[in-house]
C-alpha cells in the first residue's frame, strides 16, 4: 500500500512535523510514503527529506528517488 504527502511551500520545521505525524498515523500495511517536495524553487526540502538525521521515525527503512526529481519515496517497515 502506498500513500503520498505534498510539502510544497512548507518550512523545513513544518515539513518535518507533517511527515512525522503522517507516518505515525499510517496503517502498518502502508509500505511507501511518497513525499512530494518539488525541485524548481530550491532543494532545501529535498535535502531535508533525504537526510537520515532530520525525520525521526523508526518506520523508515530507506529513502529512494524516483524518475521524478520533485519526489522522494520513503520505504517503511
Amino acid at each position: 500500500m502506498k500513500t503520498s504527502i505534498d510539502i510544497h511551500g512548507f518550512t523545513e520545521a513544518m515539513a518535518i512535523k507533517e511527515i512525522e505525524q503522517t507516518i505515525a498515523k499510517l496503517p502498518k500495511e502502508t509500505k511507501e510514503l511518497i513525499v512530494i517536495h518539488g525541485h524548481r524553487s530550491g532543494d532545501a526540502l529535498k535535502q531535508m527529506v533525504a537526510s537520515p538525521y532530520k525525520i525521526r521515525s523508526k518506520r523508515i527503512k530507506r529513502r529512494r528517488y524516483s524518475k521524478n526529481p520533485g519526489e522522494t519515496i520513503l520505504e517503511l517497515y
